[in-house]
This record gives C-alpha cells, structure tokens and sequence, in this order.
C-alpha cells in the first residue's frame, strides 16, 4: 500500500474547487456466468457526509432495511473453501468503484497462501489477484519450498464497529453511517495517512500521484465500502454479484432467510483478529491459520 505525503495548500484548492463540480457516474459491472447476459448501470449516488463542523456520525449496529422496514444488521462472509483466485472480485470493484487499476490501489483483493511441509506458510498475491494467479507462488522463498497445500483468501474492509480508523482521523474524514459502514469524505481528508496505520487489515491506502480517479484525488484516503451505494439501496456488493462460486456473501444477520445465516452458522467460521476487539463484521469459513 502507498503512502504519499500529504497535499500542499494549493493542490487543497485545487481540490476543493474541482469537487464543488462533484459528477455522478454509472460505471459497467460484468454479470457472473449464469447470470442474465449483457451489463448493468448502477447510479452512484452516495451517502450524506458528516457535518464539518464535527467528526463521525452515526453508530455501528443496525437501522431499518430498504427492503423491509425493519432494522437491519449487515455482515459479510467469505467462504475461502470455495474461492478460486479467478481476481474477477477485484476488477469488478475497481469498475464499479472507480478504484484506479494501478497494483497498489484495492479496495479488495485476494490471497494464496501456500504452506510447506515444514509448516512454513507463503502468502502472494500478485497484482492483489486481479489477473488471477500463476501455477507456482510469487512469494519470497517459495519456488524452493516444499509446498503441500495452497487456498486463496479474499480480503476487504471488515468495517468493525469498533473501527480505530474513525477515532485517530484528526479531520473527521473517516466517519461511521447510522448502519456502521465506515466512509471516507474525500473532500476533507487531508492526506495524513494516520487510518491506513490504524488499520490493523492493511485495508486502507492513499491514492499515489498520477492514479487519481473521479471519486477521489491523489494523496486521499480511500477503502472499501461494502458498495455502501448499493447495499441501501437492497441491492449485493459488485464483488458479490460477479462472484462466479459465492465465495463471497452478504446479507443481513436479523434476516433468517439470508444467506450470511450459512456463512455464520458454519462450524468453525472466525473473525480475524478478533482479539484486538475491534469487533469486525466479516465472518470467514475455511481458514487455515491464523491471518493478520
């Protein structure tokens, strides 16, 4: 992940002054196989920031479903005994996102841990996995490693309720919605780069020189958002709808028809790094060791 220092007054202005032109777009998400043939157009119509004058808002926990008026708590779930490293998780969020396609800007990517015989694991995951990944590992010391067996694990923001990314932001940049999603309000983030230190899943990054895309300048802030514009509106994650094993999964946990109830009530389902009590909202089935 790229840290760039953060801009000088006038690049603020600049700034400041290209985003009271603020653009709507619709972006193109490739459907997964089996899915109705062609593509889709999805507005971007985001959420209210936090007033200026204060920092987050809202609390982590529930609020009431667009689809059934009742409170709503939203969980996410990767099934790692399914996912295949095919990346077209990744691409599928840089495309609705507008996530730029340099190799150190992810909102999510994936994985391969290859464990030796000697217990000794290796993790790679080249271009974050967009391009999918090569017969042997890319990692340090592999390629002369014994290597027994090998998973792919997706990665993205665990959007904690106890986020430590919200409480150091000095700006209030980073902020909570009354659902718990945790955003970014790339006008006011300075570019200081204390949350993607604070985050403890390396899911945060500053947009480098040269990569800034429409939703966000260079030398900001940004993460995933669960498709935050998407999941109010009743709809799936792009990562999960392009999803061509349901690896990924998302849902409601109130909701006993949902499928993020499969997910939880796997044996053996974890959080990652649940110690550090951040209290995450992604539920993993499948993992085979500990992962930071």
């Amino acid at each position: 992940m790229a840290v760039s220092t953060a801009p000088s007054a006038a690049e603020l202005g600049r700034r400041a002054l290209a985003f009271t032109r603020r653009r709507f777009l619709a972006l193109l998400v490739l459907l997964a196989p089996g899915a109705a043939a062609g593509v889709a157009l999805w507005p971007r119509d985001l959420p209210t920031p936090p007033p200026k004058s204060g920092g987050s808002t809202g609390q982590p926990g529930s609020s009431p479903s667009p689809s059934t008026g009742i409170e709503a708590s939203w969980a996410f779930g990767v099934d790692t005994t399914r996912c295949i490293g095919c990346g077209r998780c990744v691409e599928a969020c840089k495309l609705e996102n507008d996530v730029p396609f340099n190799p150190e800007c992810n909102r999510t990517w994936v994985e391969r841990h290859a464990v030796a015989a000697d217990g000794t694991e290796y993790v790679d995951s080249p271009e974050a996995g967009i391009d999918g990944f090569p017969t042997l590992s890319t990692a340090p010391g592999a390629a002369t490693a014994d290597i027994q067996r090998s998973w792919f694990m997706p990665r993205l923001c665990m959007q904690c309720e106890n986020p430590p990314c919200v409480g150091v932001c000095p700006v209030g940049a980073t902020y909570q919605t009354p659902e718990g999603v945790v955003l970014v309000d790339q006008e006011r983030c300075v570019g200081c780069g204390y949350c993607v230190v604070a985050c403890p899943y390396g899911a945060r990054y500053l947009i480098p020189a040269g990569a800034s895309s429409p939703m966000g300048s260079a030398g900001v802030a940004d993460k995933c958002t669960w498709c935050y514009h998407r999941v109010s509106d009743g709809r799936r994650p792009a990562c999960v709808e392009i999803c061509p094993v349901g690896a990924r999964v998302f849902g409601d946990l109130t909701d006993p028809a949902s499928p993020i109830q499969t997910i939880v009530n796997t044996p053996g389902v974890s959080l990652l790094r649940a110690d550090l009590g951040t209290e995450p909202r992604v539920y993993y089935v499948g993992l085979e060791s500990e992962v930071g």
